[in-house]
């Protein structure tokens, strides 16, 4: 048994996503929270890692990754436990998120590939914000989207990027209700991300993608620049393109919908 490898005791199963088996334990008398998968999904782990540390570095309260690798034939993470909740101070994770935003790469992508649920995610580094969208972001999920038997044109959807030049934040890179928590004081908590640095404005659509956070929220985040109203839909593109990968035609509706709306707009 992996757990028994690594030196943890008391592990007990724990809800952590779909994907992973999920366990609150004991390491050197500390709590800890560990992720177990079969070892093709070590790079995922050390994905995941590399972003609880990015997210971290930036001024955010996340778990601290401690370890990840492979033992008996099985990948792990391994983490700090924190005790969550699911309602907070959402005007703190607002000023949280700004800050993240304030952190800046020199290019838009990331020093590597990570993974958005359990589809690979290409970040290679581009000056262009357009082209690093269409090519980095939508291109792979449509060829993907292809091969499950869904042939989708996208069109010139990405000219609503023309003439918009944000800057390079640092971004979860899946933000969602499901991705964001409190301690017991109320204070916020990021975990599981997805990161690179892009336009801040991302982040916030997928935050409004499966029902938007509560107003304070946004409020103590500030104010986006005009035309987010628009491009928010084409940065949720990406995300149901990949829920449509992952798990079926369901998605396909919001897919078809959405592209209609962003034809409309040029």
């Amino acid at each position: 048994m992996i757990l028994k490898d690594l030196g943890i005791a008391d592990a007990e199963p724990v809800s952590g996503g779909r994907i992973h088996r999920c366990y609150r334990a004991t390491l050197e008398r500390r709590p800890v929270f560990v992720k177990v998968n079969e070892a093709r999904f070590a790079d995922a782990f050390a994905a995941e890692h590399d972003g609880l540390a990015a997210l971290r570095g930036a001024g955010c309260t996340a778990p601290e990754p401690l370890r990840h690798g492979t033992s008996a034939g099985s990948a792990y993470l391994l983490m700090e436990f924190l005790e969550l909740r699911s309602r907070g101070d959402f005007a703190a994770l607002g000023r949280m998120l700004a800050t993240l935003h304030r952190s800046h790469g020199d290019e838009f992508g990331w020093p590597r590939e990570n993974y958005i649920g359990a589809t690979p995610q290409p970040n290679g580094r581009s000056a262009s914000w357009a082209d690093f969208w269409r090519e980095r972001r939508l291109a792979p999920q449509l060829a993907l989207a292809k091969r499950n038997g869904y042939a989708i044109d996208v069109g010139n959807v990405c000219d609503l990027l023309d003439r918009h030049e944000p800057a390079p934040s640092l971004l979860h890179g899946d933000l969602w209700s499901g991705n964001a928590a409190f301690l017991e004081s109320g204070a916020p908590v990021l975990f599981d991300p997805a990161v690179y640095c892009g336009d801040r404005e991302a982040d916030l659509a997928m935050t409004e993608l499966f029902g938007a956070f509560p107003p304070q929220f946004y409020s103590a985040y500030g104010p986006l620049p005009a035309g987010y109203e628009m491009r928010k839909h084409l940065y949720n593109l990406y995300h149901l393109l990949n829920h449509l990968n992952l798990f079926g035609g369901g998605y396909l509706g919001q897919v078809k919908a959405t592209l209609g709306l962003l034809a409309r707009a040029l």
